[in-house]
Order: C-alpha cells, then structure tokens, then sequence
C-alpha cells in the first residue's frame, strides 16, 4: 500500500519510480561484490574483464543496463568496505541453493577468464569463495575446465 502511495506520488510529481536499490543483504549486491573483487584482486582492473563483468550481472540476473549499472556501482562500493570474503558468501549461502552458489563460481571464473588467462591470485580467489560457498574441490575444478575451454574457443 505504502509503495503504491510513492508511485502515486512520484507519478504526480512527475518523476518515475526511482530504480530498484540493493540492500546490503541482497543475494544479487553479494555476487556482483565478489565478482568485483575477482577484477580487482591482480591489480589490473582491464576492459574486458569489466565488460564481461557488466554484461554478467545484467543476464544473470535479467536486469536494465541502468540497473546493472547501479549494482555494480554498489558492489564495488561493498567490496572496497569488506573485510573479508564471509561477508558476500554467507549471504549466498542463505539466498541460493546448490546450484546458484555453482553459478556464482561459474561468474567468478567466466569474469577471471575474460582477459584471457587465470593468474593465481583470482583462482586462488575463487578457491577461497568456493570452499566459503560449500563447494566440493571437484565441483570447483570442473566449473574451472569447462570456463577455461568455453574461454579459449
């Protein structure tokens, strides 16, 4: 009732409905923030690897360029303020069921593989996340082969 009231309003006043907003307990701010960290962690935060990173959260979770935009906005912000990875896994653990934490994985390598190889640092990273996400080592490494060949062809 109070949202329909705003939009009422807003409506009125001649503006739109403000896009959505992420909460610091969204599953969606979670996985964009680790995916973040995965372009930041080498030290070169590259082209490719921010393209493939705004074209991911846009189709993963089916949202409007300005809206994926402002995620990735929030994450980066929420990633420059975390103290550890805990902070988005224990969020996804509570949001996503098995396979969603595999596809998080599968973000995390797919972002990592976009300029073209895997420094140790972002696997090293990814291996921390997935073992965070309840991951299996096995489950990990195939996600790992199957990102890298799609990545190479």
């Amino acid at each position: 009732m109070l949202r329909s009231l705003t939009d009422f309003i807003a409506e009125i006043a001649g503006g739109g409905r403000e896009s959505i907003a992420f909460a610091e307990n969204d599953y969606r701010l979670a996985a964009a923030a680790l995916l973040v960290h995965v372009v930041t962690i080498d030290g070169v935060i590259g082209a490719d690897e921010m393209g493939r990173l705004r074209s991911i959260l846009a189709a993963q979770f089916d949202l409007p360029e300005a809206d994926a935009e402002r995620l990735l906005e929030a994450a980066i912000a929420r990633d420059a303020e975390a103290v550890d990875l805990y902070a988005f896994t224990s969020v996804l653990n509570r949001a996503m069921d098995e396979e969603g934490r595999k596809r998080v994985v599968e973000m995390m390598f797919e972002v990592a593989y976009a300029d073209g190889g895997l420094t140790e640092f972002e696997d090293n990273l990814v291996w921390r996340a997935a073992e965070l996400l309840n991951i299996s080592s096995r489950d990990r490494v195939q996600i790992r082969k199957r990102v890298r060949d799609d990545a190479e062809d």
